[in-house]
């Protein structure tokens, strides 16, 4: 028999748990590594990983309680359901309690305790809801994917500008891999990692200015940075498309950027992992070749 402990990785089919359960598998038997999915047809983008798929929902105890049976570390990777995510995470967290789960991993935010981002305060709560459950967990205070803003390249590259409202804000931003690599190695860890706050971050920041500056020097295209006030890139936002939500927490994020929120340089992520993380020209190489 195995003595590596059974995992289970929760909002598996998303673009950040598919990358950690491929972490998981470099190290870890397909047979021990579960992820959990909403339903059937999301396990499709897993199963073929050769992992055990369960379902289950933050939003149904009763289908938690049968994902999490056999478990012994669980990865929560937190909810992007704004407005209800406090509850669907303590749902997990009660369901990892009743099951003895004896190591609840949490995909927090970047120095949660003190962050002015309006979405630090959920996951200040979920944070609270751990301490109070008695489950054992450590927290990955996580900072920004770089993929954050290379998502936003063709609209940059369509405007000739990179609009945001984060100013000379340093942002220490880090590629999804390297956060994922974060999670596998604290799931797999052979020493002891309850009680412990890893605050992650890249290696190497940058200002939106450098970003346009590097993007413009990639594509061969002048790319000016636009500093808005935040309520004029939030209506930026919503005139893309955006939803109110998403509008809001974009612009209440980049206003945080522009007073450091998203700064690190601990460099705890690249001890996590073993390596330098990745830069973000890097990141921003492979987005415009894709």
């Amino acid at each position: 028999m195995s003595t590596q402990p059974t995992i289970l990785v929760t909002g598996a089919a998303g673009q950040l748990g598919q990358l950690v359960l491929r972490a998981l598998l470099d190290t870890t038997p397909a047979t021990r590594i579960h992820a959990l999915v909403r339903s059937e047809h999301a396990a499709a983008s897993v199963a073929a990983l050769g992992v055990q798929v369960r379902i289950g929902d933050y939003t149904q105890p009763r289908s938690l309680d049968a994902a999490f049976e056999g478990i012994e570390r669980a990865l929560l990777i937190s909810s992007n359901d704004l407005g209800h995510r406090v509850a669907q995470h303590t749902n997990v967290i009660e369901a990892a309690k009743r099951a003895g789960v004896g190591l609840l991993a949490y995909t927090s935010l970047l120095h949660a305790d003190i962050s002015p981002l309006g979405l630090a305060g959920d996951h200040r709560q979920t944070e609270a809801a751990l301490r109070a459950s008695g489950v054992p967990f450590v927290l990955l205070r996580n900072g920004w994917y770089t993929e954050n803003y290379t998502a936003g390249i063709p609209a940059a590259l369509a405007h000739s500008a990179l609009f945001g409202s984060a100013g000379a804000g340093r942002i220490s931003s880090a590629a999804r891999a390297d956060y994922a690599a974060a999670a596998a190695a604290v799931l797999t860890a052979t020493d002891a990692q309850a009680g412990r706050i890893y605050e992650l971050a890249g290696d190497r920041s940058f200002t939106l200015a450098q970003f346009a500056a590097e993007l413009s020097a990639q594509t061969h295209k002048s790319i000016a940075y636009n500093n808005l006030p935040e309520s004029e890139f939030k209506a930026a936002l919503l005139a893309a498309g955006l939803p109110e939500p998403v509008a809001a927490l974009l612009s209440d994020s980049d206003k945080g950027a522009a007073d450091d929120a998203l700064f690190d340089d601990k460099g705890e992520l690249r001890a996590l992992i073993g390596r330098p993380t990745t830069p973000f020209d890097e990141t921003m190489a492979a987005a415009l070749a894709s």
